[in-house]
């Protein structure tokens, strides 16, 4: 079984070819479990594999908080795949932690490069840099895929000082300085699409007066910006000028 977070599309994306390497057609959605307020009883007869984008040097919050919600049943072997522009830190502690707090089985935490698409704080890769890191992260799922199907763990990492300063304080300061939407807006480019309310995982934005308001729940998963087809929305002053990045389903690395 495959879950997967996506906001941009990079995760969902990875776990397509995750599945699709491992033979394995029970892929879920975290995202809709999400929006539709679910919080399932899962059961698999194979080991489960978590997918997701880093944020700042670990399993998003959210998912973390919805994978503690749920009841698993079954295989209890996880393995975790984490998306990122670069590193995923110290990551691995909190996931072995997560996994023991459920009893779940931890099977190794492995990152997978992939675009930048955290526009409210950095620059997404020209057009060309982008194919190339969707080539080489479909190689690397690929070589993970076999890790899984041999029943072996993800090779483990000793976190550097740096990696656990990253993904301790330096996350812990993330969310209260930075996962706001206090500074989202849509500009007269706006033409109403719903796209964004349509994509936000948590339900985070209402069309009002034919706008986009956001809520006050956002995680900052970037699908609402990444995604619109008039690049209308902008992060106060960060994004503008930025290049959007949204990897739409089904997209395919050459």
């Amino acid at each position: 079984m495959i879950l997967y977070f996506s906001g941009t599309g990079n995760s969902r994306w990875a776990a397509r070819r995750l599945a699709d390497a491992l033979g394995d057609d029970e892929v879920v959605s975290i995202n809709d479990a999400l929006k539709a307020g679910e919080a399932p009883t899962l059961r698999s007869e194979r080991p489960i594999a978590v997918v997701a984008p880093t944020y700042a040097w670990r399993l998003p919050r959210v998912v973390d908080a919805w994978l503690r919600r749920v009841s698993f049943e079954g295989n209890r072997d996880v393995y975790f795949v984490l998306t990122c522009g670069g590193a995923v830190g110290n990551a691995a502690k909190y996931a072995r932690r997560l996994c023991r707090d459920v009893g779940l089985r931890f099977r190794g935490l492995a990152e997978v490069v992939m675009p930048e698409n955290y526009v409210a704080l950095y620059d997404v890769p020209d057009e060309e840099e982008c194919r190339k890191l969707l080539a080489r992260a479909g190689e690397r799922l690929d070589q993970l895929a076999a890790l899984v199907q041999a029943g072996v763990p993800f090779p483990d990492t000793p976190p550097t000082m740096k990696a656990r300063f990253r993904s301790g304080p330096v996350n812990a300061a993330f969310y209260p300085a930075l996962v706001h939407d206090k500074a989202f807006a849509a500009s007269d480019a706006c033409t109403s699409c719903g796209l964004c309310a349509a994509r936000c995982p948590l339900n985070n934005i209402a069309l009002e007066a034919g706008r986009p308001a956001w809520k006050g729940e956002c995680t900052h998963c970037m699908a609402c910006i990444g995604g619109c087809p008039t690049e209308a929305i902008e992060y106060g002053e960060k994004s503008k000028g930025r290049r959007r990045y949204y990897l739409e389903e089904g997209a395919v690395a050459s």
